[in-house]
Parts: structure tokens; sequence; C-alpha cells
């Protein structure tokens, strides 16, 4: 398999997606660095994949400040000497009737959703130019392709990010820079939580553990992209629970 051997960074691998890919890709051979804010979950993970023979390192880090993403991009490389795969995974859905003028709330998911992505690839891909290959992979939505009520600033952040992984294929696949876009249905993870509306946080719990994805199935969707030969790029992974209508 082409994953072996290949070095990935992911930030926003703590838990739930990011942190199921790490431990599969690590399982299947690729060297992990990973970071989130949450330093005592990033050091379980690492002590769980390397006790199961993986090989993996962290280091702290917030999507939402480019310097601290430029310091750990830099220390992925340091670690290993190349980066492979960067993998932006961090996201928060904070849905809300717009009416209800939560404005902080759109700011932070943009800042995390958007911006978070941006500062991953303008730390990576100076990097993956002058190495002459690489791969950027995002988690998106199924938000990213369907509009509903309350979801107005999450599907924002979604299409805008659609947009911005498609621009990065078109300008950077000469160069052998690959990008992906994985967008979920419901994901049975703790996404919910970053729901700000109570009535709309409790809905969303429920719908995700009733029919929700495992994280692992994610996961499988990270790995084929990743194991394709170089001359072939998946652009977008879509995939829902088979019970979701839209």
């Amino acid at each position: 398999m082409t994953v072996k051997g290949k070095v990935v960074v992911i930030a926003g691998a703590s838990s739930g997606i990011g942190a199921a890919t790490a431990k599969k890709l690590a399982a299947h051979g690729a060297k992990l660095f990973i970071g989130a804010r949450r330093e005592d979950l990033l050091k379980q993970q690492v002590e769980e994949i390397t006790a199961d023979g993986g090989e993996a390192a962290y280091k702290t880090v917030d999507v939402t400040d480019k310097n601290s993403v430029a310091d750990f991009v830099k220390a992925a490389h340091d670690k290993y000497g190349k980066i492979d795969v960067m993998y932006n995974n961090a996201g928060v859905m904070p849905n809300s009737a717009l009416r209800d003028l939560k404005v902080e709330d759109w700011e932070q998911a943009f800042q995390i959703n958007v911006m978070g992505v941006l500062y991953g690839i303008a730390a990576a891909l100076p990097i993956m130019k002058e190495q002459g290959f690489g791969h950027f992979i995002a988690t998106d939505s199924n938000a990213g392709h369907v509009i509903n009520p309350n979801a107005a600033i999450y599907s924002g952040t979604k299409f805008a990010l659609r947009a911005i992984m498609d621009a990065l294929r078109q300008e950077e696949g000469p160069n052998m820079i690959r990008s992906t876009i994985v967008s979920p249905g419901n994901v049975n993870t703790s996404l919910w939580k970053t729901v700000g509306d109570p009535e709309l946080q409790k809905k969303a719990r429920a719908r995700e553990e009733e029919i929700g994805l495992d994280p692992e199935d994610l996961a499988n969707a990270v790995l084929y992209a990743i194991d394709q030969p170089e001359n072939v790029g998946i652009d977008e992974i879509l995939l829902r629970p088979t019970v979701q209508e839209n």
C-alpha cells in the first residue's frame, strides 16, 4: 500500500474523526504527527498508536492562530524531513437561526472552519512545492452541498472550503500536489457540542447518535484517498448514513 512510510500531519486529531484517522493510518504504516488544543488527549493518542506498533508524535496547535499552525507544521517537517499529507480536520458547527444574531459564533466558525484550513495550506504548501509532491485533505461536509434552516453559517463555511480546496487542486495539481475533501453527513462524534442553540444541540446529538456514521468510516475514506497512485487525485468523497435523506 502507498500509505506505508508517508508522513501525515493532522490538525484536529484529539478525538473523533481525526483520532480515528490517525490510528487507521498508523496501522497501515504511516508516520503520524498530530495536533489539537487538548494535550492530554493528544498524548493518549500517541501512546495508543505506539503501543500498537505505530509511529506518532504530537504538538498542541490552535488553528485560529496562524503562527501556532506554522509552528506545528514546521515541527512536523523538522521531525520527519518531509510532509506527504496535510489533513485539516478541525471544525465547529454553531447552528442557530440567523435572527438570533450570534455574531461571535459566526466569527469563530469562519476562523476555525475556513481560516484554520488556509493557515494549514499556508504553512505546508511551500514545503510541498519544494519537495515536489504532497496531498492536502480537509474535512468538509454534506452541508457544503445542502443548505438547511439554522445552518447558514456552517454551510457557508463548508461551501467556502469546497471552493478553496478545488482551486488548490487546479492550481497545484500540475505540481503533483493533490487536494481532497471528505464530506460526511451525520457522524457520531462530539461535534454536536459546538452547536450553540440548546434545542438544536439536543436534536443534533440525538440524530448523530441514532444514525451517524462511525468515525472509522471517515478514516477509511481518508485512507482510500491517500492510498491512490500519485497520478490519481480524489477530489471529493461524499458519504452519508444510508438512511440520511439530505
